[in-house]
């Protein structure tokens, strides 16, 4: 998921170019009030995640929807296939004090 750029791109094509500014339209549009350090890191940096309260917020205050906000890269991850255990591997079925363990 990647914020950063693409909540930069949605302000600039909505004339907020500066974190202050961003700061001071949730504050007027969305009641929201951050620190300039919170709204500098969103406008800046890639944030790890991300409040549900601020990204309303945020939808609410440049008027867009997540979908402006967020790139998502929904590629399959490819799993690596497991490895095959060969009958040798498996270690013998061995009993704790005379019962029987459940099949492997």
């Amino acid at each position: 998921m990647k914020i950063g750029w693409k909540l930069r791109m949605t302000a600039a094509q909505r004339g907020v170019w500066t974190g202050a500014q961003l700061r001071r339209l949730l504050v007027d549009k969305a009641g929201l009030e951050m620190s300039s350090a919170s709204v500098s890191a969103l406008f800046t940096r890639q944030p790890n995640q991300i409040k549900l309260s601020t990204l309303i917020a945020l939808c609410t205050a440049l008027e867009c929807t997540p979908n402006d906000l967020f790139d998502i890269d929904t590629t399959p991850l490819e799993q690596p296939a497991a490895p095959a255990v060969s009958r040798e591997e498996v270690p013998p079925r061995a009993s704790a004090r005379g019962r029987s363990m459940p099949p492997l």
